[in-house]
């Protein structure tokens, strides 16, 4: 893998997977595991910022991991791991706190957002997530970090404080770059086309799961909010529903969105919902038979968990003894 620039990129495993997620961001992982050193990180710790039941947190990493290596991330290829199997991301998150700042902390969108729905019981784990990210990040010497434009902050910070630590201590982190490349799409709601398609959403015709049966997929396209015209056009201004079932047919099918309006001129929407929603349930159903198969073999799920931690943790651990040299920390002899 020398020469190959290392991308890191995480992923909660804290709900059932969308097509959001697929179409948005994972389909492109699985080929940059071939121009790329890459580590694909289940993020459980971070799934904790908002309460979660157990039980369910340590079932859906298991999903979670089922379900990367049924999309073809290939733990051969790539180091692919759970967060919480490697002890160095919440040391490293302690040292990077001491350089991280309350102010640059409090002006991140997401805590902003998240906290008014907390109300008065704000955790602080909610506040300081963005700092455990950076560790996640600087710990692999990550050159790049595949974003949308809603984490592009985060990059942001990572880099700001990578910069910091360097400048205080003297270089010890590599200063990461956003990476827009292959860039996925950005899938919208079904009910409400204005808002990003989310695992939790109330409203469960809003998303596609990626586990959701044919049958469920089909009706829930036919349900998909569009408007009062008939026409299959792309312009996500006026016409932000049909829009955004063009873009998710150009996914699945890997069509233009200049071929689907010419495929579908003078068919009107219920043709074009139909075609949709048979399109996504067949590109999903290679991938759910493999999941499932994944699933049912849960030690050898572990075993593959075990292995990535090993591989995480050589270079991690790395990183962190060099941070605690750097800030004067007596290190085991």
């Amino acid at each position: 893998m020398e020469n190959k620039k290392r991308i890191y990129s995480a992923i909660q495993p804290s709900g059932t997977f969308t097509i959001g997620n697929y179409f948005g961001a994972m389909k492109n992982w699985v080929a940059l595991q071939d121009e790329h050193d890459c580590l694909f990180c289940l993020a459980n710790m971070h799934a904790i910022t908002v309460p979660q039941e157990p039980a369910k947190l340590r079932a859906r990493t298991y999903e979670c991991l089922a379900m990367l290596m049924a999309i073809g991330i290939d733990p051969e290829k790539s180091i692919l791991y759970v967060q919480s199997q490697v002890g160095a991301h919440a040391e490293l998150s302690w040292i990077l706190n001491c350089t991280a700042y309350m102010g640059e902390l409090s002006r991140m969108t997401q805590y902003k957002v998240k906290s008014g729905k907390q109300g008065s019981t704000i955790r602080v784990g909610l506040f300081d997530y963005p700092v455990l990210m950076a560790a996640d990040i600087l710990l692999y010497q990550a050159d790049l970090v595949p974003v949308g434009a809603d984490q592009k902050q985060h990059v942001e910070l990572a880099r700001d404080i990578a910069e910091r630590f360097n400048t205080t201590y003297s270089p010890t982190f590599t200063v990461p770059e956003p990476f827009f490349g292959t860039a996925g799409r950005r899938v919208m709601s079904l009910q409400d086309p204005t808002s990003k398609m989310s695992k939790s959403d109330t409203n469960v015709n809003g998303f596609i799961s990626m586990t959701d049966a044919p049958n469920v997929i089909i009706k829930k396209f036919k349900r998909a909010v569009t408007d009062s015209e008939t026409e299959v056009r792309y312009d996500p201004e006026t016409k932000p529903g049909i829009s955004n079932l063009m873009e998710i047919y150009s996914c699945a099918t890997d069509q233009s969105i200049e071929a689907i309006e010419t495929e579908f001129a003078g068919q009107g929407y219920g043709a074009f919902k139909a075609a949709v929603g048979e399109a996504v349930a067949e590109a999903l159903k290679p991938i759910q038979e493999k999941y499932t198969l994944l699933l049912s073999d849960k030690g050898e799920l572990d075993n593959i968990m075990k292995k990535g931690a090993a591989q995480a943790s050589r270079i991690a651990y790395k990183t962190l003894a060099k941070a605690q040299r750097k800030v004067g920390f007596v290190l085991p002899k």
